[in-house]
Formats: C-alpha cells, sequence, structure tokens
C-alpha cells in the first residue's frame, strides 16, 4: 500500500471552513477505486492543525487522486490557501501475514 501523511496548519480562524472542505474532498477520494482511505484528523490540542492520513493501492492510484481536476479546483485552490504550512510524508505500508 501506498500510504500519504499530511499535515496541515491552518491560518487563523479558517480550520472550521477547511475540515469541511476536506470532508467533502475525502469523501470523493474514497469513491476512486484505488483508494483505500482517506481520514482528516483535528487536533484536540491545536485546532489548527490537521492530519489527513491516506492510503492507496499504489503509487499510480495516488497519482490519479492528484491528477483529478477536482484537485485543483478544491484542494489547491480552495483549500491550499487557508493554510499557513502544509508538509507531507510518504510511506509504504505492509498488511500483517
Amino acid at each position: 500500500m501506498y500510504v500519504i501523511v499530511a499535515h496541515y496548519h491552518t491560518l487563523e480562524h479558517t480550520a472550521p471552513e477547511v475540515v469541511e472542505r476536506l470532508t467533502a474532498w475525502a469523501k470523493m477520494a474514497r469513491e476512486e477505486s484505488g483508494c483505500r482511505a482517506f481520514h482528516v484528523n483535528q487536533s484536540v490540542e491545536d485546532p489548527r492543525r490537521i492530519l489527513l492520513y491516506e492510503q492507496y493501492d499504489d503509487e499510480a492510484a495516488f497519482q490519479f487522486h492528484a491528477a483529478r481536476p477536482e484537485f485543483a479546483s478544491i484542494v489547491k485552490a480552495t483549500i491550499w490557501p487557508l493554510l499557513e504550512s502544509r508538509s507531507r510524508e510518504i510511506y509504504t505500508a505492509f498488511e500483517p501475514e
């Protein structure tokens, strides 16, 4: 499995809007055939910190996800401008035998 862990830090007072938009985007992403999980998490200690946990069948499935026109029109155009910072890490997940 191909795993993305994204860390978002929202601008002041934008966290509720970011969470709302990310939740809608996550629902759309979960409908992709190669998406196995897409979870939006908000820090209890600092609500401006959001963690995205995404699982895809493979890198190609993630590239499909990132190339969707909706990714540009929703995530890049309406979510990223509301962030103070963002970063991501890529992992390989192993299934137990």
